[in-house]
């Protein structure tokens, strides 16, 4: 009687009958290769584009159920983690797995502070980036300069050295960030103030117009440090994967986040919240909903920030956001935009086609409208994604670092080119 924690698979091709383990609701995909038609077979594969149903590491950092729109990082609910902590109390949960005493967050404040400088080269670096140039851009590639500054950065199991290079990377990118806004707007830089909070600093490096200190609208700051809090860290999605993957080789971190960074560029992942901006513009008003939503139906349209790869439910984070954007607009004024998207919003999830589908609005449904009443320009959305990301993936990358069987990634592939065939010398061809 085969053991109940095991997959009995039949193989109908030779009839033999193959017993592997489950462990933690999964099978090792190795396990498959026992699967063959003959000796000299490679063995069994599973294909799985774009890892739908492939789990890549084991994780203890944040967990998702899909299903029942739940978020928790290190077991903590988003909710709580939202209203009641702070940006960086969440990048010391995900980094070292419990929330920081009084003491441990003082500490780690103060070194995140003592980091937010950039050598004056790196300023020289990014002023060579023409005039216009996207401040994803300009991050994704001053991010990777950074390796240059930092060779101590390659010594990767060294953990002192990961833990400075922690706070370089979590103090820095608000920086690099906010230079890389100015510099796309033709304004000189701003340096930080170390005297602000982690959000208000930012503030400051981007809004900044005169010698006085600046002092952000509390409501605004508290606001954003929310936004941070909820784009920390989401699992294995697509930029975690490519800090995984690229970390596996050994890089070092500045590279690495670099690479996720640029993962979080395109549109599908970190710039959607303003693909959703532009989709509202175009409906326009309350009035041109219907028909909107009866076009995107017939497959003449699409709705941007509803549905998710892995929610099946309602986004967590976009009730989060929803309910920050009122406080907001106390204070900027009501972006009439909110209230068109919670028209598409009440109207689709009356409709049994989005329902039936289990299409739900995700946490860039809101956020855009949201930064936009803060100030911020659009092209800026996905560097306001980068900045708090940054902790999350550098947890992904060190839990990767020390997860036991963890080696450099290689994903196999089914091939399906060309059979043997032999060269054919130039002059012989047709």
């Amino acid at each position: 009687m085969p053991s109940q924690d095991t997959l009995t698979i039949r193989d109908n091709r030779t009839d033999k009958d193959y017993e592997i383990e489950i462990v933690d609701g999964a099978i090792r995909a190795l396990d498959l290769r026992k699967v063959k038609v003959a000796e000299d077979d490679f063995g069994l594969m599973s294909y799985d584009p774009a890892f739908t149903n492939t789990a890549s590491c084991r994780s203890e950092i944040t967990m998702i159920d899909g299903e029942r729109g739940i978020l928790r990082h290190r077991g903590y609910p988003i909710e709580q983690l939202a209203t009641q902590s702070s940006y960086l109390e969440v990048a010391y949960l995900l980094i070292y797995g419990h929330l920081p005493n009084e003491k441990q967050l003082a500490e780690w404040e103060e070194n995140i502070t003592l980091h937010t400088m950039l050598h004056e080269n790196t300023k020289k670096f990014m002023e060579g980036f023409h005039h216009d140039a996207h401040p994803m851009g300009v991050l994704v590639s001053t991010v990777a300069a950074l390796s240059t500054f930092y060779p101590d950065a390659k010594d990767i199991h060294n953990e002192e050295s990961r833990k400075l290079q922690t706070y370089r990377l979590i103090a820095k990118m608000p920086t690099i960030a906010a230079y890389a806004y100015r510099h796309r707007r033709g304004l000189p830089y701003v340096y930080p103030d170390n005297g602000l909070s982690y959000t208000g600093n930012l503030m400051s490096m981007l809004f900044k117009m005169q010698r006085d200190k600046f002092v952000a609208n509390p409501v605004l700051e508290k606001a954003l440090d929310i936004l941070f809090i909820l784009h920390a860290d989401h699992e294995q999605n697509c930029s975690a994967n490519a800090m995984r993957s690229i970390g596996s080789s050994h890089a070092d971190p500045y590279v690495a986040t670099a690479g996720a960074a640029a993962a979080l560029y395109g549109p599908l992942h970190g710039g959607a919240n303003e693909a959703v901006l532009k989709m509202l513009r175009e409906i326009g008003s309350k009035k041109n909903v219907p028909k909107f939503i009866k076009d995107v139906k017939e497959g003449k349209g699409r709705l941007m920030g509803f549905g998710h790869r892995v929610y099946k439910n309602y986004d967590p984070r976009a009730k989060i956001i929803r309910d920050t954007a009122e406080q907001v607009f106390e204070v900027t004024g009501r972006n009439p935009l909110i209230d068109l998207a919670m028209e598409v919003e009440r109207i689709a999830l009356e409709d049994d086609y989005f329902v039936k589908r289990k299409l739900y609005p995700n946490v860039d449904f809101y956020s855009g409208i949201i930064y936009e009443a803060m100030g911020f320009h659009s092209r800026a959305f996905t560097v306001l994604f980068a900045i708090p990301r940054t902790s999350g993936w550098i947890a992904q990358w060190q839990e990767m670092l020390t997860e036991e069987g963890q080696r450099i990634a290689r994903p196999r592939q089914v091939y399906l080119g060309s059979e043997p065939r032999n060269y054919v010398p130039l002059g012989k061809r047709g």
